[in-house]
């Protein structure tokens, strides 16, 4: 890129973009570039990022509602929230490691995004957090969208169709969201379970209990290995992992009836809060693929009762390694292989039971070459291109990050 713009107000943000708009200028869209990596190489002669546009605009803590702007970094927001012993329940994880970027992710590219951790199965994804926005498009024009509570939006739910859009759509300039209450007291129950479709029967059996389960996965033994947690590293089997969060009486007391719900399937042993927290930022963050530069990283979210074959099919075929989450719902899978096969196989393997791959790492050659998103069916794709010439007809918003074109 030639330079990068950084408005530190809405106003100069939108004189930015109509002036790109005018000279048919493609702008790389960012916040502090830590995702860079992740998606299409874009195709731009300069950027403009959020950076300067920091700090919270509202936090109501008894109302459970923050306002922020965008360039704000996570760990400062996260400084706020445990004053109130509240959180993002979504649980946003921190790619930096895995990606080389470094840390320092700001909120706007955690909600441009939508990435959501380990508690997604029970708190749902990032968008369903995401209340409220203003944002300039790529016409260079201010809009806004949504409100302080869920019941505010009316007409189209563009909080929905913001988040995840990458930078695409517009430059969000301040951001409304929900929060909670942070748990008291976390345990994990492990479960010893070398085969995983029988960890997704047994993840899907606590999921579906009365013990409030907040994360489930299954992590295989060559992933154990490299875990931070000695308890887990140390005998290096595969496992199931399942986490139950809240006042410390109530959990203690969950963790018993689990312990005996999941004794039919084998051993189970137990981590208290500090282990917890590490195992889930581990599985949440990829921590096992971190040390691997040279594979390609795919997250397929696909239906639970499908992830344990669509894994094992992937180690036979292409020798994949990795884990599963959301009970199953996310496979995560490290490949060598860097040849077309090995993205259509992945990609073919999620659609056919209606879910979809990412390819979250790779080499710029090969972003450029299998593109990063699932291939979308040609109807929802024609739908895509009018949603981006809408907001941003000139197609200068970080041009070709989703999906070549646009």
């Amino acid at each position: 890129m030639s330079g990068e713009y950084r408005p530190q107000s809405a106003a100069d943000a939108a004189e930015i973009i109509a002036a790109a708009l005018a000279a048919e200028t493609p702008l790389e869209v960012s916040g502090a570039g830590t995702k860079r990596g992740i998606g299409r190489p874009v195709e731009a002669g300069f950027g403009i990022t959020s950076a300067e546009l920091s700090g919270l605009t509202l936090y109501e803590p008894e109302e459970l509602v923050l306002g922020v702007r965008p360039g704000t970094p996570m760990a400062q927001l996260q400084l706020h929230l445990d004053q109130h012993a509240q959180m993002l329940a979504f649980e946003p994880p921190d790619f930096g490691a895995l990606l080389g970027s470094g840390g320092g992710q700001t909120v706007g590219g955690v909600v441009a995004g939508n990435l959501s951790g380990p508690r997604r199965v029970k708190a749902g994804a990032a968008r369903d957090h995401f209340l409220g926005f203003e944002a300039v498009s790529g016409r260079g024009e201010s809009f806004r969208s949504g409100g302080r509570v869920v019941k505010n939006v009316t007409g189209y739910d563009l909080c929905k169709l913001m988040c995840g859009s990458w930078g695409t759509l517009g430059l969000m300039t301040e951001l409304t969201l929900k929060v909670m209450p942070a748990p008291e007291h976390t345990s994990t129950v492990l479960l010893a379970c070398p085969d995983p479709r029988a960890a997704v029967r047994a993840m899907a059996a606590a999921l579906g209990g009365p013990n409030e389960v907040s994360a489930a996965a299954w992590i295989s033994e060559e992933a154990t290995t490299s875990c931070p947690v000695s308890a887990i590293a140390a005998p290096g089997r595969a496992l199931a992992a399942l986490r139950l969060e809240g006042f410390e009486a109530s959990v203690r007391a969950r963790c018993a009836a689990l312990h005996a719900a999941l004794s039919s399937f084998g051993d189970t042993a137990e981590l208290g809060s500090g282990d917890s927290r590490t195992l889930w930022r581990f599985v949440g963050e990829a921590g096992a693929f971190v040390g691997d530069r040279k594979s390609a990283i795919w997250r397929l979210s696909v239906p639970p009762s499908d992830g344990a074959e669509i894994f094992l099919r992937a180690r036979d075929a292409l020798g994949a390694r990795g884990w599963l989450d959301w009970g199953g719902g996310l496979v995560w899978l490290a490949v060598a292989d860097s040849e077309d096969a090995g993205a259509a196989f992945l990609r073919a393997a999620a659609a056919d039971c209606g879910g979809h791959a990412m390819l979250l790492r790779a080499s710029e050659e090969q972003r450029a070459r299998f593109g990063a998103f699932q291939p979308e069916p040609v109807a929802l794709a024609r739908l895509t291109r009018r949603i981006k010439e809408a907001f941003d007809p000139g197609g200068i918003l970080n041009a070709g990050r989703m999906y070549e074109g646009i």
